[in-house]
């Protein structure tokens, strides 16, 4: 077995951060651009969040069904064949964003994005994670997260200088470009060692067959809630909300991922430094927590009849708070055997961006249903932080944990 890299500089971490970045610029590529995309197609304001809650949820039921499927090859095929099969397929698949015609081929097009988006950080961190050395994983899969989610930042960037439609064509450009690079980066050497035995490898069911294994896989699920909670309802429809806290200006969604994107991309660099200092996950995750908490309280009570600028600053520092991804997503690969690594490290941050559609986005309308906006967000965001913060403590510490055994 090749022996792991103690630099954190290497071609694997620079390939796997790369190619997270294109990831983000097309994961939230519809989030930025959904209101001139779908203004073009002829719909009312009212329309525009009800169907653009509809396309989101569309692609992050792509994103949970592919997890698994990209999830399961990983650990069969190769972290290597991940890498390379759902960048194909996002690329093309955003390429043919570019020409749909109304918002029911919009959604079939997110949908098959969302299945190609899956593969491409759980991939990227357990190669990243087997291929460094345990001293220095954290920092190293920092890395990969913290520059990959400057691609939101490029994303805003090309939105403010083209076209929508060019946008998409953009960033499958970017994917396919990425595939160049794919061409250099070795297979992990834990993988090629497990693949000459008999183990059995990539099977999903084995997460839900033994109760100590699902526990720590659900606990990993939970674990992750605050993020997508903060990107997917109070970053996304930030222009929602600050239309009901009585903000006179019009707030970008865009412009407020952007910022939010900028803050987490640092926080995800320093949350594996800060880990690394503290010598464990938890307590990191307990100090980024905190810092979401703030600004959430922050989001519900200072921006009544505020500004547009203050909404855009406490959006990147809710962005900050919960840039915590990195070391989310490592903590799933430490906690699972070789042979189904891939398996859990790619399905749980899918199975996150799939409670989404099935779990955040559904009790938000829920709330909605029968109180105002705004004091259903708040709601909401007690019961996302409340179930987090009790799975943080319930699950194992995994930092400097060996990574080269298998799961029976």
């Amino acid at each position: 077995m090749n022996k792991p890299s103690t630099s954190v500089l290497s071609i694997a971490v620079l390939v796997a951060a790369l190619g997270y970045f294109v990831d983000i610029y097309d994961l939230l590529l519809f989030s930025i651009i959904r209101v001139p995309s779908l203004t073009s197609f002829g719909l009312s304001p009212e329309l525009i969040t009800s169907e653009g809650e509809l396309i989101i949820m569309w692609q992050m039921a792509g994103l949970l069904l592919g997890g698994i499927i990209w999830g399961v090859m990983g650990d069969k095929k190769g972290r290597l064949s991940v890498l390379f099969g759902s960048i194909i397929l996002y690329s093309v698949a955003n390429i043919a964003n570019g020409f749909v015609q109304n918002v029911e081929q919009y959604k079939i097009i997110r949908f098959i994005a969302g299945l190609g988006l899956a593969g491409e950080l759980g991939a990227g961190i357990t190669l990243v994670s087997e291929l460094i050395a345990k001293e220095k994983r954290g920092i190293a899969t920092s890395l990969v997260a913290g520059i990959g989610l400057t691609g939101a930042i490029v994303a805003f960037i090309m939105k403010s200088n083209f076209e929508w439609r060019t946008c998409y064509f953009i960033g499958g450009g970017l994917g396919l470009l990425l595939l160049l690079m794919r061409i250099s980066v070795f297979e992990s050497g834990m993988f090629n060692q497990v693949k000459n035995t008999s183990v059995q490898r990539g099977n999903f069911l084995m997460l839900f067959s033994n109760a100590a294994r699902f526990k720590k896989y659900f606990l990993n699920i939970l674990i992750g809630l605050p993020t997508w909670f903060v990107i997917g309802v109070l970053i996304t429809f930030s222009g929602e909300f600050g239309e009901k806290m009585g903000i006179k200006e019009k707030i970008d969604p865009g412009k407020a991922i952007m910022y939010a994107y900028t803050a987490i991309s640092i926080g995800d660099i320093l949350i594996g430094f800060i880990s690394q200092w503290l010598k464990s996950r938890k307590k990191a995750l307990y100090i980024f927590y905190g810092i979401t908490v703030i600004f959430m309280i922050l989001f519900f009570t200072v921006q009544w009849n505020g500004s547009a600028a203050g909404m855009y600053w406490i959006c990147a520092g809710l962005g900050f708070g919960t840039g915590f991804w990195a070391i989310f997503v490592t903590m799933g690969a430490e906690q699972f055997g070789t042979n189904i690594r891939a398996t859990a490290a790619t399905t749980i941050p899918n199975m996150v961006r799939g409670m989404l559609a099935i779990f955040i986005l559904p009790i938000f309308k829920g709330f909605r249903n029968v109180t105002d906006y705004v004091t259903a967000g708040w709601i909401c965001a007690i019961i996302i932080m409340v179930i987090s913060t009790i799975a943080v403590i319930f699950i194992k510490e995994t930092f400097g944990k060996d990574l080269d055994f298998i799961e029976t």
